[in-house]
């Protein structure tokens, strides 16, 4: 508005400009939400993950501890 005061001229001229600029700034606010939703949802996926990596890892130390005292258990009555 300030700049078809400024300059004069028909509002037909800066009226087309105006909605162009109005559709843009809406695409840009879209734009800014979507990428806050994908920013948090990757920050929950990569939480999961990490979760899940525990458990994996929590998975094969049990494993590795369940045959080492199976093998313990072998050489012990083995020994007698």
């Amino acid at each position: 508005m300030s700049a078809r005061r400024a300059v004069g001229g028909s509002r037909y001229l800066y009226d087309s400009f105006e909605a162009a600029q109005a559709r843009i700034d809406a695409q840009e606010r879209v734009f800014e939400a979507r990428k806050e939703a994908l920013e948090f949802r990757m920050m929950r996926l990569e939480t999961a993950v990490e979760r899940l990596e525990k458990r994996l890892w929590l998975a094969v130390f049990g494993v590795v501890a369940g045959v080492l005292s199976h093998g313990a258990l072998a050489l012990a009555s083995a020994l007698q």
